[in-house]
Protein backbone atom coordinates (compact mmCIF):
# COMPACT_ATOMS: atom_id res chain seq x y z
CA UNK A 1 0.00 0.00 0.00
CA UNK A 2 2.78 2.42 0.43
CA UNK A 3 3.87 4.36 -2.27
CA UNK A 4 7.42 4.94 -3.68
CA UNK A 5 6.65 8.42 -2.66
CA UNK A 6 6.94 7.44 0.80
CA UNK A 7 10.07 6.07 1.00
CA UNK A 8 12.71 7.28 2.84
CA UNK A 9 16.63 7.53 1.61
CA UNK A 10 16.51 11.31 0.55
CA UNK A 11 17.62 14.40 3.01
CA UNK A 12 15.07 16.72 3.63
CA UNK A 13 15.55 20.31 5.26
CA UNK A 14 12.51 22.44 7.55
CA UNK A 15 12.80 25.77 7.51
CA UNK A 16 11.43 28.81 9.15
CA UNK A 17 9.37 27.17 11.32
CA UNK A 18 8.13 27.01 15.15
CA UNK A 19 9.71 24.18 16.59
CA UNK A 20 8.69 22.62 19.90
CA UNK A 21 11.51 20.02 20.86
CA UNK A 22 9.83 18.41 23.71
CA UNK A 23 13.83 17.82 24.87
CA UNK A 24 14.61 18.24 28.65
CA UNK A 25 15.67 21.70 28.27
CA UNK A 26 11.63 22.46 26.90
CA UNK A 27 13.29 24.75 24.13
CA UNK A 28 10.93 26.13 21.47
CA UNK A 29 13.56 27.45 18.47
CA UNK A 30 11.61 30.49 16.85
CA UNK A 31 12.60 30.82 12.95
CA UNK A 32 13.81 27.26 13.10
CA UNK A 33 15.06 24.42 10.93
CA UNK A 34 15.26 20.80 11.35
CA UNK A 35 17.58 18.77 8.88
CA UNK A 36 16.23 14.49 8.48
CA UNK A 37 18.80 11.99 6.61
CA UNK A 38 17.22 9.04 5.58
CA UNK A 39 15.24 8.06 9.18
CA UNK A 40 17.54 10.22 11.48
CA UNK A 41 17.22 13.77 12.72
CA UNK A 42 21.02 14.74 11.82
CA UNK A 43 20.24 18.89 12.69
CA UNK A 44 18.40 21.29 14.34
CA UNK A 45 18.84 24.86 14.70
CA UNK A 46 17.96 28.15 13.84
CA UNK A 47 17.20 28.93 10.16
CA UNK A 48 19.93 30.86 8.95
CA UNK A 49 22.71 28.30 10.24
CA UNK A 50 21.75 25.59 8.96
CA UNK A 51 21.00 27.02 5.19
CA UNK A 52 24.23 28.27 4.98
CA UNK A 53 25.63 24.65 4.19
CA UNK A 54 22.79 23.19 2.69
CA UNK A 55 23.68 20.94 -0.84
CA UNK A 56 21.78 21.17 -3.88
CA UNK A 57 20.71 17.32 -3.36
CA UNK A 58 18.55 18.08 0.32
CA UNK A 59 14.82 19.03 -0.48
CA UNK A 60 13.83 22.60 1.60
CA UNK A 61 10.36 22.79 2.77
CA UNK A 62 9.31 26.23 3.73
CA UNK A 63 7.38 26.22 7.02
CA UNK A 64 6.53 29.60 7.47
CA UNK A 65 3.83 30.15 10.48
CA UNK A 66 4.02 26.27 11.03
CA UNK A 67 5.16 24.86 14.12
CA UNK A 68 7.06 21.16 13.88
CA UNK A 69 6.23 18.75 16.95
CA UNK A 70 7.32 14.71 17.46
CA UNK A 71 4.68 12.71 16.26
CA UNK A 72 2.15 12.21 19.06
CA UNK A 73 1.98 8.65 20.54
CA UNK A 74 -1.75 7.68 21.67
CA UNK A 75 -0.73 5.03 24.19
CA UNK A 76 -4.16 3.30 24.65
CA UNK A 77 -6.26 2.57 21.30
CA UNK A 78 -8.31 -0.22 19.85
CA UNK A 79 -7.62 -0.69 16.64
CA UNK A 80 -11.11 -3.07 15.34
CA UNK A 81 -13.00 -0.38 17.66
CA UNK A 82 -13.07 1.76 14.52
CA UNK A 83 -15.75 0.19 12.90
CA UNK A 84 -18.16 0.16 15.67
CA UNK A 85 -17.73 4.08 16.27
CA UNK A 86 -21.79 5.41 17.28
CA UNK A 87 -23.23 2.06 18.16
CA UNK A 88 -22.75 1.66 21.65
CA UNK A 89 -23.98 5.22 23.16
CA UNK A 90 -25.21 6.19 26.24
CA UNK A 91 -24.39 3.32 27.70
CA UNK A 92 -21.89 2.46 31.38
CA UNK A 93 -19.21 0.57 31.15
CA UNK A 94 -20.62 -2.84 31.73
CA UNK A 95 -23.40 -2.78 29.96
CA UNK A 96 -21.43 -0.98 27.11
CA UNK A 97 -19.05 -4.05 27.14
CA UNK A 98 -21.68 -7.55 27.62
CA UNK A 99 -24.42 -5.67 25.48
CA UNK A 100 -22.37 -3.98 22.47
CA UNK A 101 -18.75 -3.93 22.11
CA UNK A 102 -18.04 -8.28 22.98
CA UNK A 103 -20.84 -9.16 21.40
CA UNK A 104 -19.49 -7.34 18.35
CA UNK A 105 -16.17 -8.11 18.51
CA UNK A 106 -16.98 -12.15 18.91
CA UNK A 107 -18.77 -11.78 15.03
CA UNK A 108 -15.66 -10.37 13.37
CA UNK A 109 -14.67 -12.49 10.68
CA UNK A 110 -11.87 -13.36 7.83
CA UNK A 111 -10.37 -9.44 6.98
CA UNK A 112 -12.56 -7.47 8.92
CA UNK A 113 -9.94 -6.55 11.41
CA UNK A 114 -7.92 -5.27 8.73
CA UNK A 115 -10.36 -3.24 7.49
CA UNK A 116 -10.94 -1.63 10.97
CA UNK A 117 -6.77 -1.55 11.61
CA UNK A 118 -6.42 0.40 8.49
CA UNK A 119 -9.59 2.49 9.05
CA UNK A 120 -8.33 3.56 12.77
CA UNK A 121 -4.44 3.93 11.63
CA UNK A 122 -5.55 6.18 9.11
CA UNK A 123 -7.40 8.60 11.23
CA UNK A 124 -4.73 8.43 13.63
CA UNK A 125 -2.06 9.42 10.69
CA UNK A 126 -4.25 11.97 9.27
CA UNK A 127 -4.82 13.68 12.84
CA UNK A 128 -0.78 13.60 13.75
CA UNK A 129 -0.54 9.80 15.96
CA UNK A 130 2.51 8.31 14.32
CA UNK A 131 3.16 5.93 17.30
CA UNK A 132 0.45 3.74 19.20
CA UNK A 133 0.22 1.04 21.64
CA UNK A 134 -2.83 -1.57 20.86
CA UNK A 135 -4.23 -2.22 23.74
CA UNK A 136 -6.15 -5.64 23.79
CA UNK A 137 -5.35 -7.33 20.38
CA UNK A 138 -8.30 -9.74 20.44
CA UNK A 139 -8.30 -13.14 18.68
CA UNK A 140 -11.35 -12.10 16.05
CA UNK A 141 -9.55 -9.16 14.73
CA UNK A 142 -6.98 -11.40 13.52
CA UNK A 143 -2.99 -10.62 14.49
CA UNK A 144 -1.85 -11.09 10.86
CA UNK A 145 -4.52 -8.66 9.55
CA UNK A 146 -2.99 -5.96 12.09
CA UNK A 147 0.22 -7.11 11.15
CA UNK A 148 -0.48 -6.30 7.50
CA UNK A 149 -2.32 -3.08 8.60
CA UNK A 150 0.67 -1.53 10.04
CA UNK A 151 3.34 -3.13 7.22
CA UNK A 152 1.26 -1.25 4.87
CA UNK A 153 0.63 2.01 6.09
CA UNK A 154 3.98 2.65 7.67
CA UNK A 155 2.72 3.74 11.25
CA UNK A 156 4.71 2.94 13.91
CA UNK A 157 2.83 0.37 16.54
CA UNK A 158 3.29 -1.55 19.71
CA UNK A 159 0.52 -4.83 19.51
CA UNK A 160 -0.75 -6.00 22.77
CA UNK A 161 -2.02 -9.36 22.26
CA UNK A 162 -4.26 -10.06 25.04
CA UNK A 163 -4.43 -13.01 27.22
CA UNK A 164 -7.04 -14.01 28.48
CA UNK A 165 -8.58 -15.84 31.66
CA UNK A 166 -12.46 -17.46 31.22
CA UNK A 167 -12.90 -17.34 35.04
CA UNK A 168 -14.95 -14.08 36.33
CA UNK A 169 -16.63 -12.89 39.20
CA UNK A 170 -20.55 -14.65 38.54
CA UNK A 171 -22.05 -12.27 40.56
CA UNK A 172 -20.63 -9.45 37.78
CA UNK A 173 -23.30 -10.67 34.88
CA UNK A 174 -20.22 -10.01 32.82
CA UNK A 175 -21.27 -12.05 29.66
CA UNK A 176 -17.88 -11.94 27.40
CA UNK A 177 -18.69 -13.92 24.26
CA UNK A 178 -15.34 -13.72 23.44
CA UNK A 179 -14.78 -16.45 25.89
CA UNK A 180 -15.02 -18.99 22.96
CA UNK A 181 -11.46 -18.33 21.62
CA UNK A 182 -10.07 -18.54 25.22
CA UNK A 183 -7.55 -21.15 23.52
CA UNK A 184 -5.85 -18.80 21.22
CA UNK A 185 -5.73 -15.69 23.48
CA UNK A 186 -2.82 -17.78 25.96
CA UNK A 187 0.70 -16.57 26.61
CA UNK A 188 1.77 -19.39 24.89
CA UNK A 189 0.25 -17.80 21.55
CA UNK A 190 1.37 -14.28 22.37
CA UNK A 191 4.85 -15.60 23.13
CA UNK A 192 4.74 -16.98 19.49
CA UNK A 193 3.76 -14.40 18.14
CA UNK A 194 6.12 -11.91 19.67
CA UNK A 195 8.80 -14.63 18.66
CA UNK A 196 7.33 -13.81 14.84
CA UNK A 197 6.47 -10.12 14.44
CA UNK A 198 8.60 -8.70 17.12
CA UNK A 199 11.08 -5.88 15.62
CA UNK A 200 9.53 -6.71 12.14
CA UNK A 201 8.16 -3.65 9.58
CA UNK A 202 12.24 -2.54 9.68
CA UNK A 203 11.12 -2.61 13.64
CA UNK A 204 8.36 -0.33 13.73
CA UNK A 205 6.28 -3.27 15.11
CA UNK A 206 7.28 -4.32 18.64
CA UNK A 207 5.10 -7.20 20.18
CA UNK A 208 3.62 -6.91 23.90
CA UNK A 209 1.31 -8.80 26.36
CA UNK A 210 -2.11 -7.26 27.14
CA UNK A 211 -3.73 -9.02 30.19
CA UNK A 212 -7.08 -9.06 30.76
CA UNK A 213 -9.29 -6.89 33.42
CA UNK A 214 -9.20 -8.57 36.84
CA UNK A 215 -12.81 -9.47 37.46
CA UNK A 216 -12.38 -12.33 40.25
CA UNK A 217 -10.02 -14.55 37.78
CA UNK A 218 -7.65 -15.93 40.04
CA UNK A 219 -4.64 -14.19 41.09
CA UNK A 220 -1.98 -16.74 39.52
CA UNK A 221 -3.28 -16.48 35.76
CA UNK A 222 -2.65 -13.15 36.23
CA UNK A 223 0.85 -13.80 37.63
CA UNK A 224 1.95 -15.76 35.20
CA UNK A 225 1.39 -12.90 32.27
CA UNK A 226 3.73 -10.81 34.41
CA UNK A 227 6.31 -13.43 34.49
CA UNK A 228 6.09 -14.29 31.14
CA UNK A 229 6.53 -10.64 30.32
CA UNK A 230 9.46 -9.90 32.98
CA UNK A 231 11.48 -13.35 31.63
CA UNK A 232 11.35 -12.58 28.25
CA UNK A 233 11.61 -8.62 28.53
CA UNK A 234 8.52 -7.76 26.66
CA UNK A 235 6.06 -4.58 27.38
CA UNK A 236 2.52 -5.44 28.83
CA UNK A 237 -0.38 -3.23 28.84
CA UNK A 238 -3.83 -3.65 30.77
CA UNK A 239 -7.24 -1.38 31.71
CA UNK A 240 -6.48 -1.15 35.39
CA UNK A 241 -9.23 0.63 38.02
CA UNK A 242 -11.66 2.46 35.32
CA UNK A 243 -15.01 1.65 36.49
CA UNK A 244 -16.06 2.88 39.94
CA UNK A 245 -16.87 -0.62 40.26
CA UNK A 246 -13.72 -2.22 40.16
CA UNK A 247 -12.21 -0.50 43.25
CA UNK A 248 -14.78 -2.76 45.22
CA UNK A 249 -13.76 -5.50 42.99
CA UNK A 250 -10.21 -4.84 43.82
CA UNK A 251 -10.89 -4.68 47.44
CA UNK A 252 -13.74 -7.92 47.55
CA UNK A 253 -11.85 -10.16 45.63
CA UNK A 254 -8.18 -9.84 46.10
CA UNK A 255 -7.59 -7.96 49.25
CA UNK A 256 -5.58 -5.58 48.05
CA UNK A 257 -6.08 -2.20 46.32
CA UNK A 258 -5.23 -1.91 42.42
CA UNK A 259 -1.93 -1.92 42.18
CA UNK A 260 -1.00 -3.70 45.45
CA UNK A 261 -2.62 -6.61 43.14
CA UNK A 262 -0.56 -5.23 39.92
CA UNK A 263 2.87 -5.35 41.73
CA UNK A 264 2.19 -8.78 43.95
CA UNK A 265 1.14 -10.25 40.45
CA UNK A 266 4.47 -8.88 38.64
CA UNK A 267 2.83 -6.78 36.06
CA UNK A 268 4.37 -3.42 37.52
CA UNK A 269 7.25 -1.96 35.53
CA UNK A 270 9.12 0.45 33.08
CA UNK A 271 7.21 -1.13 30.26
CA UNK A 272 3.80 -1.50 32.16
CA UNK A 273 1.12 0.42 31.13
CA UNK A 274 -1.59 0.55 33.16
CA UNK A 275 -5.00 1.99 30.92
CA UNK A 276 -7.82 4.64 32.77
CA UNK A 277 -6.37 4.33 36.32
CA UNK A 278 -9.86 6.34 37.58
CA UNK A 279 -10.35 4.70 40.64
CA UNK A 280 -6.86 3.98 42.45
CA UNK A 281 -6.27 3.86 46.05
CA UNK A 282 -3.48 5.96 46.72
CA UNK A 283 -4.46 5.87 50.38
CA UNK A 284 -2.73 2.00 50.24
CA UNK A 285 0.32 3.32 48.16
CA UNK A 286 -0.85 3.22 44.35
CA UNK A 287 0.83 6.41 43.79
CA UNK A 288 4.32 5.11 45.29
CA UNK A 289 3.87 2.03 43.53
CA UNK A 290 3.43 3.19 40.22
CA UNK A 291 6.42 6.01 40.95
CA UNK A 292 9.16 2.86 42.40
CA UNK A 293 8.24 0.61 39.48
CA UNK A 294 8.07 3.42 36.97
CA UNK A 295 4.92 2.05 35.49
CA UNK A 296 2.70 4.69 33.20
CA UNK A 297 -0.79 5.54 33.45
CA UNK A 298 -2.13 6.13 30.23
CA UNK A 299 -5.05 8.52 30.73
CA UNK A 300 -7.72 8.55 28.45
CA UNK A 301 -10.13 11.37 29.45
CA UNK A 302 -12.62 11.73 26.71
CA UNK A 303 -13.60 7.97 27.17
CA UNK A 304 -13.69 8.11 31.04
CA UNK A 305 -16.16 10.90 30.83
CA UNK A 306 -18.10 9.09 28.24
CA UNK A 307 -19.12 5.72 29.67
CA UNK A 308 -19.52 7.70 32.92
CA UNK A 309 -16.46 6.41 34.91
CA UNK A 310 -14.87 9.71 36.53
CA UNK A 311 -12.27 11.36 36.07
CA UNK A 312 -8.63 9.85 37.17
CA UNK A 313 -6.58 11.93 39.74
CA UNK A 314 -4.01 13.10 37.07
CA UNK A 315 -2.96 16.06 38.95
CA UNK A 316 -2.08 14.06 42.17
CA UNK A 317 -0.03 11.02 40.16
CA UNK A 318 1.79 14.03 38.38
CA UNK A 319 2.88 15.29 41.77
CA UNK A 320 3.91 11.67 43.44
CA UNK A 321 6.19 11.55 40.17
CA UNK A 322 4.03 9.24 37.80
CA UNK A 323 4.82 8.73 34.06
CA UNK A 324 1.67 9.67 33.04
CA UNK A 325 0.45 9.20 29.29
CA UNK A 326 -2.41 10.23 26.81
CA UNK A 327 -4.59 8.32 24.99
CA UNK A 328 -8.01 7.76 23.18
CA UNK A 329 -8.95 4.85 23.76
CA UNK A 330 -11.94 2.81 20.82
CA UNK A 331 -13.77 4.89 18.65
CA UNK A 332 -16.83 3.74 20.70
CA UNK A 333 -15.76 5.63 23.74
CA UNK A 334 -14.79 8.53 22.41
CA UNK A 335 -16.15 8.70 18.01
CA UNK A 336 -12.47 9.41 17.12
CA UNK A 337 -8.82 9.00 17.39
CA UNK A 338 -7.75 12.24 17.40
CA UNK A 339 -5.03 13.16 20.07
CA UNK A 340 -5.50 17.03 19.32
CA UNK A 341 -8.65 16.20 21.32
CA UNK A 342 -7.74 14.69 24.15
CA UNK A 343 -4.96 17.16 24.49
CA UNK A 344 -7.60 19.89 24.47
CA UNK A 345 -9.48 17.96 27.28
CA UNK A 346 -6.91 16.81 29.30
CA UNK A 347 -5.88 20.25 29.39
CA UNK A 348 -8.69 21.57 30.54
CA UNK A 349 -11.01 19.21 32.71
CA UNK A 350 -9.04 18.72 35.98
CA UNK A 351 -9.18 22.55 36.78
CA UNK A 352 -12.59 22.82 36.55
CA UNK A 353 -13.16 19.00 38.51
CA UNK A 354 -10.29 21.04 40.90
CA UNK A 355 -10.94 24.59 40.66
CA UNK A 356 -8.17 25.05 40.32
CA UNK A 357 -7.23 26.69 36.48
CA UNK A 358 -3.49 25.75 35.39
CA UNK A 359 -3.51 22.70 37.48
CA UNK A 360 -2.31 20.57 34.39
CA UNK A 361 -0.51 23.19 31.88
CA UNK A 362 -0.32 23.04 28.37
CA UNK A 363 3.55 21.55 28.08
CA UNK A 364 2.37 19.23 30.66
CA UNK A 365 -0.03 17.88 28.06
CA UNK A 366 1.92 17.77 25.24
CA UNK A 367 4.39 15.79 26.98
CA UNK A 368 2.32 12.99 27.93
CA UNK A 369 0.87 13.00 24.10
CA UNK A 370 4.93 12.60 23.31
CA UNK A 371 7.88 12.26 25.47
CA UNK A 372 5.81 10.26 28.28
CA UNK A 373 4.47 7.48 25.86
CA UNK A 374 7.94 6.89 24.27
CA UNK A 375 9.00 6.20 27.96
CA UNK A 376 6.03 4.48 28.16
CA UNK A 377 6.46 2.27 25.45
CA UNK A 378 10.64 2.09 26.26
CA UNK A 379 11.56 4.24 23.11
CA UNK A 380 12.25 7.32 25.20
CA UNK A 381 15.74 7.18 22.97
CA UNK A 382 14.23 6.94 19.29
CA UNK A 383 11.09 8.86 19.67
CA UNK A 384 9.04 11.27 21.53
CA UNK A 385 11.16 14.46 20.87
CA UNK A 386 12.51 16.03 18.38
CA UNK A 387 16.89 15.77 19.00
CA UNK A 388 19.58 14.87 16.48
CA UNK A 389 19.93 11.53 16.66
CA UNK A 390 16.51 10.01 17.15
CA UNK A 391 14.39 9.07 14.35
CA UNK A 392 12.46 11.30 12.23
CA UNK A 393 8.57 10.82 13.35
CA UNK A 394 7.73 14.42 12.98
CA UNK A 395 4.38 16.35 12.73
CA UNK A 396 3.51 19.56 11.11
CA UNK A 397 0.69 21.87 11.88
CA UNK A 398 -0.41 24.23 9.65
CA UNK A 399 -2.54 27.01 11.85
CA UNK A 400 -4.01 28.90 9.69
CA UNK A 401 -7.77 30.68 9.78
CA UNK A 402 -9.98 32.34 12.22
CA UNK A 403 -9.47 29.42 14.94
CA UNK A 404 -6.26 30.14 15.66
CA UNK A 405 -5.77 33.41 15.02
CA UNK A 406 -4.43 35.61 16.03
CA UNK A 407 -1.20 33.26 16.79
CA UNK A 408 2.17 35.09 15.53
CA UNK A 409 5.22 33.28 15.58
CA UNK A 410 6.85 36.87 15.29
CA UNK A 411 5.41 38.09 18.32
CA UNK A 412 6.04 35.44 20.78
CA UNK A 413 9.07 37.03 22.27
CA UNK A 414 7.34 40.37 23.13
CA UNK A 415 4.31 38.34 25.09
CA UNK A 416 2.27 36.74 22.20
CA UNK A 417 0.21 34.01 22.11
CA UNK A 418 2.66 30.66 23.32
CA UNK A 419 2.65 28.26 20.84
CA UNK A 420 2.29 25.09 22.78
CA UNK A 421 -1.35 26.70 24.49
CA UNK A 422 -2.23 27.01 20.52
CA UNK A 423 -0.90 24.08 19.16
CA UNK A 424 -2.66 21.82 22.29
CA UNK A 425 -6.32 23.95 21.74
CA UNK A 426 -6.36 23.21 17.71
CA UNK A 427 -7.53 20.21 15.92
CA UNK A 428 -6.01 17.35 14.28
CA UNK A 429 -7.94 18.60 11.19
CA UNK A 430 -5.26 21.09 10.75
CA UNK A 431 -2.35 18.46 10.77
CA UNK A 432 -0.63 18.91 7.17
CA UNK A 433 2.75 17.09 7.01
CA UNK A 434 3.17 13.86 8.87
CA UNK A 435 7.13 11.72 8.60
CA UNK A 436 7.41 8.26 10.02
CA UNK A 437 11.09 6.75 10.04
CA UNK A 438 12.01 9.35 7.69
CA UNK A 439 8.35 8.22 5.60
CA UNK A 440 5.90 11.34 4.27
CA UNK A 441 2.94 9.75 4.94
CA UNK A 442 0.54 12.83 4.88
CA UNK A 443 1.01 15.51 2.60
CA UNK A 444 -0.72 19.00 2.54
CA UNK A 445 -3.09 17.31 4.95
CA UNK A 446 -4.22 14.02 2.63
CA UNK A 447 -2.51 10.50 3.09
CA UNK A 448 -0.05 9.41 0.80
CA UNK A 449 0.01 5.50 0.87
CA UNK A 450 -3.94 5.06 1.98
CA UNK A 451 -6.57 5.52 -0.45
CA UNK A 452 -9.24 7.21 1.98
CA UNK A 453 -12.27 6.84 -0.31
CA UNK A 454 -12.13 2.90 -1.13
CA UNK A 455 -10.98 2.52 3.15
CA UNK A 456 -14.45 4.24 4.01
CA UNK A 457 -16.50 2.30 1.25
CA UNK A 458 -14.85 -1.01 2.85
CA UNK A 459 -15.98 0.02 6.10
CA UNK A 460 -19.47 0.60 5.55
CA UNK A 461 -19.56 -2.75 4.34
CA UNK A 462 -17.81 -4.59 6.56
CA UNK A 463 -19.89 -3.03 9.88
CA UNK A 464 -23.24 -4.47 7.92
CA UNK A 465 -21.96 -7.98 7.89
CA UNK A 466 -20.70 -7.48 11.46
CA UNK A 467 -23.89 -6.21 12.57
CA UNK A 468 -26.28 -8.78 10.67
CA UNK A 469 -24.43 -11.72 12.48
CA UNK A 470 -24.48 -10.07 15.75
CA UNK A 471 -28.10 -8.68 15.86
CA UNK A 472 -26.61 -5.64 17.19
CA UNK A 473 -28.88 -2.01 16.44
CA UNK A 474 -27.72 1.24 17.42
CA UNK A 475 -29.22 2.81 20.59
CA UNK A 476 -30.52 5.67 19.01
CA UNK A 477 -33.13 3.69 16.93
CA UNK A 478 -34.98 3.51 20.29
CA UNK A 479 -35.60 7.17 20.59
CA UNK A 480 -35.89 8.66 17.14
CA UNK A 481 -38.41 7.99 14.32
CA UNK A 482 -37.07 7.31 11.08
CA UNK A 483 -39.00 7.63 7.89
Amino acid sequence: MLQETCNGGSSRLFIHATIITVNRAREIILDGALLVRNNRITAIDKTDVLTSDTDETTEIIDCTNKIIIPGLINTHAHLAQSLLRGLAEDLPLHSWLCDAIWPLEANYAEQDGHTASVLTIAEMLKTGTTCFLEAMLTHRSGLDNVVRAVQETGIRACLGKLVKAVETNPDLNMRDLRDRDVESMSIETALQAHETHHGSCEDRLHMWLSAGTPRGSPMSAHAAIGEAARAHNIGLTMHCAEAPKDLAIYRNSYNCSPFQFCQTTNLTGPKSVFAHCVHPDPAEGDFDILRDTQSTVSHNPTSNLKLGSGVAPIPDMLVAGVNVALGTDGAPCNNTYDMFREMHLASILHGGVREHAGIITAYQVLEMATINGARALGLEDQIGSLEVGKKADIVIVALKGVGSAPWDPEQVLEGGVDPVTTLINCSGNEVEYVMVDGRVLVSQGDLLGIKENEVVAKAKVTIKRIRERSGIRARSHMEVGYR
